[in-house]
């Protein structure tokens, strides 16, 4: 763009500006016009005299971001080359060859193919690194220009070049690209006790469908309970929420309502079909990072006295986005409501009205926390997410593991592991073995694998600060001593955390033969929130307890 276009543009900018003050005598409008006439001139005489030249492009859309930023994370500005991903967010679908990428140094590898797509069907592994796409080399690039490669129209292909562990020379294949639309229930089965489970992953378009078809399946099975799974569900469109909250509670009943500064966006949502099932026990599973959408499920459900909801305190995420059409194809996602479920509660945890001086918001305080009752009159509490009626937190992970999957390790491993061994037993079947893990512990060290604590790092600034104050000397030797203490020790590590390196060794490579499906599998085996859904379901005196008058749930 020369600059007699940019100063048309802008020219443009200060001509509504003017418009505005024009046609308004209002203080506020005034003000608009002010400040865009201010912006206007700024981004002038930035053009004509900066000692370099500026992208005008990045400038003003650093500008737009930095502005959105100061109101809320959800604001934001979708220029027109973001509007595919914008797209994906919110449908699930895209038109490409159906595979996670990641990048590992200075490499794009294939992280995870998914089943029935046309990079499994095309022969592509997980572990596989992408030399060239169409001719490209990759190894300058980062991971959204490779993706940008691989997408393109259906039914076209793209040449891909890549290597493979194990073999001697690199593969040229041409993978036929299709329409992905990435399932929103990447699972649904039946458990132990005649216990039904679906796994929810986000709410995207459709997914209240997936829901219904799959508690259709598993309804053949006669279950006695049913578990929805929204951990780390992420959230997604408000109306999928209420169709799922639909299938389990009369009809006519409130789900969720809106309320923002323009009254159009005052809505109620009730239930307007008939419902699948109002008498199956039912457990909703959360954890931190559910959010939106899944809070209005988990929400509902409690609020409505219809099921109970285990695991730990919701993500607080209770405010409502609307998309707005802007000039040249682009758009504007700005926060309009805040949501409010059944009780008259609404679970925003963080008052992003109300910042500090350096800017940072903080958790609205227990002073502004108000108690309301659900429909059988259990208090719950606004102010911070969704407590579940039966807690149960996620063990913490340690350094050494996280090390070892931010390194790529077990994921390197996994794929070596995968090209020495042609098949392994089922999903609930497959353990590592101590043999194997023996093979992991000197594949780590092959590859020189170091770490440091958190506890390390920690204890490594107190002594910087007790350097500082001067209070070190009088205590060196159990500073000394403690050091010693919590230096890692690979060897010590390995075995002290064993149980929890194998878990996540068994789900990589158990991802390798069953897919994410197979995985899933696996993991449900042992898992303890799920086996403690199952426990209180399957209870009936215990479940019914749980909606006992006077029974306190979201206490601060």
């Amino acid at each position: 763009m020369n600059r007699k276009k940019i100063l048309i543009g802008i020219s443009l900018v200060a001509v509504i500006g003017i418009g505005i003050f024009g046609f308004s005598h209002d203080e506020k409008n005034f003000e608009v016009a002010k400040n865009l006439d201010i912006y206007y001139t700024l981004f002038r005489e930035l053009n004509m005299f900066y000692v370099d030249d500026v992208n005008p492009n990045k400038l003003v859309k650093t500008s737009i971001d930095q502005m959105l930023e100061s109101l809320d994370p959800y604001t934001s500005y979708i220029a027109e080359d973001q509007m595919e991903d914008f797209r994906f967010m919110t449908t699930g679908e895209y038109a490409g060859i159906g595979a996670l990428i990641s990048k590992q140094k200075d490499k794009i590898v294939i992280a995870e193919p998914y089943e029935g797509f046309p990079a499994q069907k095309f022969g592509l592994k997980a572990g596989d690194v992408l030399l060239e796409v169409e001719g490209k080399a990759t190894a300058a690039m980062n991971t959204e220009d490779v993706s940008n490669l691989l997408k393109g129209s259906a039914n076209k292909p793209v040449k891909i070049k890549y290597e493979r562990f194990g073999e001697k020379k690199p593969v040229t294949v041409d993978v036929v690209r299709e329409k992905i639309s990435i399932p929103a229930v990447p699972y649904f089965g039946m458990l132990e006790n005649n216990t039904a489970y679906i796994r929810l992953s986000n709410f995207t378009d459709n997914c209240s469908k997936e829901v219904k078809d799959a508690f259709n399946e598993l309804k053949k099975n006669n279950p006695q309970a049913l578990i929805l799974d929204l951990r780390s569900n992420p959230g997604g469109l408000l109306n999928e929420a209420v169709d799922i909250v639909n299938f389990f509670v009369p009809k006519g009943s409130e789900i969720v309502s809106t309320k923002g500064k323009v009254t159009q966006w005052d809505k109620v949502y009730k239930a307007m079909a008939s419902p699948l099932d109002t008498t199956i026990r039912m457990a909703v599973l959360v954890n931190s990072g559910s959010a939106s959408a899944s809070e209005i499920v988990a929400g509902a459900i409690q609020d409505l006295d219809r099921g109970i909801v285990v695991g730990s305190r919701t993500f607080g995420k209770g405010l409502v986005q609307t998309t707005r059409d802007l000039s040249y194809n682009t758009k504007l996602k700005v926060t309009t409501a805040k949501y409010y479920i059944p009780s008259g509660r609404c679970i925003q945890a963080l008052d992003y009205s109300h910042r500090n001086e350096d800017g940072s918001v903080g958790n609205v305080p227990d002073s502004l926390i108000t108690e309301f009752k659900t429909k059988k009159g259990r208090k719950v509490y606004d102010g911070g997410g969704v407590a579940p009626d039966l807690k149960f937190e996620s063990e913490m992970v340690s350094s050494l593991s996280i090390e070892l999957i931010n390194q790529f390790l077990i994921f390197d491993f996994a794929t070596r592991f995968a090209v020495e061994n042609p098949t392994i037993p089922s999903p609930e079947e497959f353990t590592v073995t101590d043999e194997t893990y023996k093979k992991f512990i000197a594949f780590a060290k092959e590859n020189n694998f170091k770490y440091e604590s958190e506890s390390q790092n920690e204890l490594n600034e107190l002594v910087k600060m007790a350097q500082r104050e001067k209070y070190y000397g009088l205590a060196e030797k159990e500073f000394e001593a403690l050091k010693a203490k919590l230096e890692p020790n690979f060897d010590k590590d390995a075995e002290e955390f064993s149980d929890e390196v194998k878990e996540l060794l068994k789900d990589e490579i158990i991802s390798r033969y069953y897919y994410q499906k197979g995985a899933i599998r696996a993991a449900l085996k042992d898992d303890k929130g799920v086996k403690k859904a199952i426990d209180e379901l399957n209870s009936p005196t215990t479940y019914a307890a749980n909606f006992t008058l006077g029974k306190v749930i979201s206490a601060k």
